[in-house]
């Protein structure tokens, strides 16, 4: 009969099930393999997978007993740190659904909605197109390899059993209020371009009442407004770039990372 001490559960619950749960929460809750396209089994083989690749290279874990509250403790603060790392990247990608979805409402395509995969909900159709072309950006540019060196290097920085939550951790999760800022800088010519058009659209109206304006505005602002966007693709690759960039730096700092 197999009999296992304590301090080699303890051993064993410290050496791996430790950083398993930092993994497995930054992949529940990061775009793109936390979405619900991803089933939860697969996830978990990954984290699975990703935890053996990384246990001969990660410092050395605490001992820690497994039915102890403190063991408890270091779980919790495991998964905040793995879902605070994802939660970065969540704002970056939805700062490209915040940009598609006020386009939309600005070229009356706001009723036509279709259900995202990744999220579960409805949302206008614009918002859905953005939100696959960052993801295949994020992919094609090794965004994901990028999250992953930094995930390992939080291990090093911010230790298993060791305190993160610093002054200069919240300050730098009060700064994430820039999602709404990215998402205006990536709408504003678009905007600007349709508020000329409708603006033209009402100059016509007064010059000639009689004039059913909203019998051809309609069509002719989604259609201009498709257009714009087409045109605006030119430089998403430039904007794309700086945001993600910014972001990544984000990442790092929150985890202290080189």
């Amino acid at each position: 009969m197999l009999e296992l001490s304590d301090a080699q559960i303890g051993g064993w619950v410290g050496s791996f099930l430790l950083p398993l749960f930092r993994i497995a929460a930054l992949l529940m809750t990061m775009p793109i393999f936390g979405t619900k396209l991803v089933p939860v089994r697969v996830r978990l083989y990954l984290s699975l997978a990703i935890c053996l690749v990384l246990l001969p290279t990660l410092p050395a874990m605490p001992q820690v007993d497994a039915l102890n509250v403190q063991t408890l403790v270091l779980i919790a603060q495991e998964v905040l740190i793995g879902v605070m790392l994802g939660f970065v990247l969540q704002l970056f990608f939805h700062a490209f659904v915040i940009a598609g979805q006020i386009v939309s409402m600005q070229m009356g395509l706001g009723f036509a909605s279709m259900v995202d995969p990744t999220n579960g909900i409805s949302v206008p159709v614009i918002g859905q197109f953005f939100t696959m072309l960052v993801t295949l950006l994020f992919l094609a540019m090794n965004g994901h390899l990028v999250v992953f060196e930094v995930l390992a290097e939080s291990f090093v920085t911010l230790p298993v059993g060791g305190g993160f939550l610093t002054n200069q951790y919240w300050d730098i999760a009060t700064k994430l209020g820039w999602v709404f800022g990215a998402a205006l800088i990536l709408v504003l010519p678009a905007i600007t371009a349709l508020l000329v058009i409708n603006l033209a659209f009402g100059v016509m109206t007064r010059a000639s009442p009689q004039f059913n304006i909203f019998t051809i505005g309609f069509p002719l602002t989604v259609v201009l407004g498709l257009v714009i966007i087409w045109i605006g693709l030119a430089d998403i690759l430039a904007q794309y770039e700086v945001f993600a960039r910014e972001a990544l730096l984000f990442l790092r700092e929150m985890a202290q990372a080189r």
